[in-house]
């Protein structure tokens, strides 16, 4: 199985990514990782992704699918892969597809995982964080004092990242760059639209319930 993961920043996507890798026994495989396994070993590759980071700039589309595709190559996928964060861009999906037909693979499915933007909204704007890397959220997981860490007693903060005018911010950056990529993979075929409200227990029911029957097909 070879799956691609999308969804908006705060709808749960990792986490059930992880579960759908654990479920289907292939390698959840993050762009964001692999870029950071490559500027840790200070690959060729690796230095020229920091070059880029390190400016500010993106990182350009040639670089970033030779990154993901010699990635998939590795011996952990040869049973398949879940690929998280990427692609981004039609040219990015156009150059995944262009690698895998080179080695005589092609996508199994594309997950887009749906979320009303007001509800990731407000999942995100309610986190809070403490210095010691504890998160919780004020109606979801919520501390036995308020603004305050069970774990050492510091003072929890929101991140400006989770305030709700970055939040609605990153969401209509996000549409933008991937709806007509979502476009792209429903015209293959290819596309699973998953109900993405609920607990994640919910979503996760929904989202097996669906893959199972698209890969028996």
């Amino acid at each position: 199985m070879r799956f691609v993961f999308m969804g908006p920043p705060g709808a749960g996507k990792g986490t059930q990514a992880k579960a759908v890798a654990e479920r289907y026994g292939v390698s959840h495989v993050s762009s964001g990782d692999i870029f950071r396994g490559e500027i840790a070993n200070k690959t060729p590759l690796g230095l020229k992704i920091k070059s880029y980071l390190d400016s500010g700039g993106l990182v350009p589309d040639d670089i970033t699918v030779g990154a993901v595709a010699g990635r998939l190559e590795a011996p952990d996928c040869a049973n398949g892969w879940l690929l998280d964060g990427f692609p981004r861009t039609i040219g990015q999906a156009e150059a995944l597809d262009k690698a895998l037909a080179k080695g005589g693979t092609k996508l199994s499915a594309v997950v887009d995982l749906e979320v009303d933007p007001e509800v990731i909204v407000e999942r995100m704007s309610g986190r809070r964080v403490c210095k010691c890397g504890r998160s919780y959220h004020v109606r979801y997981i919520k501390p036995r004092v308020e603004g305050k860490c069970d774990a050492c007693g510091s003072g929890l903060v929101i991140r400006d990242d989770d305030r709700p005018e970055t939040v609605r911010t990153r969401l209509a950056t996000y549409q933008k760059q991937t709806s007509p990529l979502i476009e792209y993979y429903d015209r293959k075929g290819l596309l699973l639209r998953v109900d993405g409200s609920g607990s994640p227990d919910e979503v996760r029911s929904r989202l097996f319930e669906q893959l199972n029957a698209f890969v028996s097909e």
